[in-house]
């Protein structure tokens, strides 16, 4: 199913997936940022700020980002790097990739400027094929050293997920039979990893919970992380399943409330429903010789799921059963 290219508000221009079973996504050229995800039912799966703002250099505050050469502070750059803060184009010839058959999907691609080279003085290709698929949305990344010399770069995608209240818990499963149980958000596939802690000066710890849960502001980097992590919402009964390739890291983020009311494009209250869970390469960084490319993948999914229903088992999804 071809894609939809039309003028947003801001005056960039945007891409429109749909698939047939009506889902879709809206990417943004400036930035190559996709900055909604809806499902069949139209239930927004991405968190986009109540503040957001769309404009000139600010990368839109939601949505997947493309972070690229550089993660957060770790290194001399604008924090997360450039790539999320210039506008991409359609990309003409996405080979060696196959075509992408019936599936809705965009190819778009980044070249270094003479501006890019002054701040980071590589020369590169970055290209990102994204594809919309029943109950799916797949990111491939892909950056070519197109200079002279080797480099090494750092590479993440800042996935802002659209969650339940973050900061209520449910106690026990066992309160499933209960009235009104109180909600919990969790990740489940980082435990017993180490982690780099940025509220703590990047000390490295170990994971010690069984799983995530937030109770405060929470800004890691773990270390060595699994291909499959899963967060598990039980107020909207659906676990999202992150899949990813060629990325080693993953970060969590969420800044509490704060910081979220000292980020001027935040609203004051946004922290509650939304949870950052980052593909991410950044404790090893990737060299490129002159030509060799770098490939990553990514895919997200969803799955109806609840413990009270017995529906779905989060360790089934995370050992490959599902």
């Amino acid at each position: 199913m071809p894609f939809n290219l039309v003028h947003g508000s801001d005056g960039f221009p945007q891409v429109i997936l749909t698939e047939a079973t009506g889902s879709s996504a809206e990417v943004c050229l400036y930035g190559g940022q996709i900055v909604s995800w809806k499902n069949e039912r139209r239930e927004e799966l991405l968190f986009k700020s109540s503040k957001a703002v769309r404009k000139l250099p600010k990368a839109i505050r939601g949505g997947i980002q493309v972070c690229f050469p550089q993660f957060g502070n770790f290194g001399s750059l604008e924090r997360h790097g450039f790539a999320r803060n210039r506008l991409w184009s359609l990309d003409s010839d996405p080979s060696p990739l196959s075509p992408s058959n019936s599936q809705s999907s965009v190819d778009l691609i980044l070249k270094s400027t003479e501006e890019d080279v002054r701040t980071w003085p590589r020369r590169f290709e970055l290209r990102l094929r994204i594809t919309l698929s029943d109950g799916k949305l797949t990111l491939i990344p892909r950056v070519r050293n197109t200079d002279s010399k080797p480099f090494s770069f750092m590479f993440a995608l800042r996935n802002y997920l659209s969650v339940s209240d973050v900061s209520l818990l449910l106690l026990s499963v066992s309160f499933c039979d209960a009235k009104d149980p109180e909600v919990e958000v969790r990740v489940e596939g980082l435990e017993t990893l180490d982690y780099f802690d940025n509220l703590m000066h990047r000390e490295r710890h170990t994971e010690q919970a069984d799983a995530i849960t937030f109770d405060g502001e929470i800004d890691r980097v773990y270390l060595r992380t699994p291909s499959k992590i899963a967060v598990i919402d039980h107020e909207k009964k659906r676990t999202i399943v992150l899949r990813k390739e060629g990325m080693a890291d993953a970060a969590v983020w969420n800044p509490w409330d704060k910081k979220a009311k000292a980020i001027p494009d935040m609203g004051d209250e946004d922290y509650k429903t939304m949870l950052c869970v980052d593909s991410a390469a950044i404790e090893t960084p990737i060299g490129l010789k002159p030509f060799e490319e770098w490939r990553g993948r990514q895919e997200l999914s969803t799955v109806s799921s609840s413990y009270c229903s017995g529906q779905l088992d989060p360790r089934k999804v995370l050992h490959g059963f599902i």
